[in-house]
């Protein structure tokens, strides 16, 4: 039995940073790269399975990204995942969600997993796109936000509880194989160990290419592209004090100048 968890790289800003030269992005040199926060508990959940049933459950992490990737793939390795696929092409540097589950795709194809556990979103873009567009190119059955899970390795269904809006819950069953999105808090997710930290190291990675997986660049094309990306203004707030009558005054000044009155 497998579970194939798909993990992600995710650059988080420091407080002072500066933009490319071309606009696009912010320089490199200020950002902090690490594992995706919902990925930890994806991660964590099929651990929770494969321990619980024993011999015979493999988790399996695969990563989207170049060679800097290899520390959030590896992290996920040492936490006590078995092994890890990392994909990459040149042509991915502005893969979006869509683009990404395209590749998944193929990877599910590749592995034949039983069960996909991806993250609820990712921490850096929050698009929450890509699990359900593999359960589409698969056709498998999807649930997003996944709160708790029953599921017992080979059975045909399993049990969960999912959030919704205006803090409701919703129990349901879903059958297998299926992607499931998992959200923060289903777990708490365990640190690697010194111990998993260097087994992580000789735990086999397959490197793969678009080509391996019988895809081109035109397959993996993003549905948009970022033009211009920019710090906004910032404006700036007062606090008003003083009984109602000296607010009210304050108030009705502070309008009187944005109108230029």
């Amino acid at each position: 039995m497998k579970i194939l968890v798909p993990v992600k790289q995710i650059a988080s800003l420091d407080d002072q940073f500066e933009m490319r030269d071309d606009g696009r992005d912010v320089d490199e040199d200020y950002l902090e790269k690490d594992l995706n926060e919902f990925d930890h508990f994806s991660v964590e959940e099929a651990l929770l399975i494969k321990e619980a049933a024993g011999d015979g459950v493999e988790v399996v992490v695969a990563i989207i990204g170049d060679d800097d990737s290899d520390d959030a793939l590896r992290t996920a390795l040492a936490k006590g995942a078995d092994r890890g696929i990392r994909v990459w092409d040149d042509s991915l540097a502005e893969a979006d969600g869509t683009s990404v589950a395209r590749i998944l795709a193929k990877v599910v194809e590749r592995e034949k997993p039983d069960m996909v556990f991806t993250g609820a979103q990712s921490s850096d873009f929050g698009s929450a796109t890509t699990g359900m567009a593999l359960a589409g190119l698969l056709g498998w059955p999807h649930a997003a936000v996944v709160s708790n899970l029953e599921y017992k390795p080979g059975a045909s269904s399993a049990k969960l509880r999912r959030e919704l809006e205006g803090g409701l819950e919703e129990i349901m069953t879903i059958r297998c194989p299926a992607v499931l999105s998992i959200q923060l808090g289903i777990n708490q997710p365990r640190y690697a160990s010194l111990r998993g930290i260097k087994q992580a190291k000789q735990k086999p990675v397959d490197e793969l290419s678009l080509d391996d997986l019988g895809l081109g660049a035109s397959d993996v094309e993003p549905a948009f592209h970022v033009r211009k990306m920019y710090a906004p203004e910032r404006g700036k707030a007062e606090l008003i004090t003083g009984s109602a009558a000296e607010q009210a005054a304050r108030l009705a000044q502070i309008i009187k100048e944005i109108r230029g009155m």
